[in-house]
């Protein structure tokens, strides 16, 4: 019996978890910042966003997201794509985030 994991777009997310934001100090996936996840045969397309136009840690994050996708299994290429469109805000944070941050919905 195989235990291999078929890579889909859970396994892609859950992955992204361990890329934290260094000015937040919290991951980039509950913080909203993953706008999309494509997955495709060998290739994962990420499109997301940074709190802000010009974050310092623009880099840091978008690199940290091309190596935790190239690092899972059956991964050839990843595609990191910034968008700003629509704009970043608290609201799109989970509620687990929210409640770190202590933010009321």
């Amino acid at each position: 019996m195989s235990t291999e994991v078929s890579l889909n777009r859970d396994l892609v997310l859950d992955a992204l978890h361990d890329v934290i934001d260094p000015e937040l100090g919290y991951n980039i996936v509950d913080l909203g910042l993953i706008y999309e996840v494509e997955v495709g045969t060998g290739i994962v397309e990420i499109t997301m966003t940074m709190t802000t136009p010009g974050c310092p840690a623009q880099d840091y994050i978008m690199s940290g997201v091309y190596e935790r996708c190239k690092s899972l299994p059956g991964v050839d290429d990843a595609r990191v794509h910034l968008t700003f469109l629509p704009a970043w805000s608290p609201r799109l944070m989970t509620p687990v985030a929210k409640a770190h941050f202590g933010i009321q919905e």
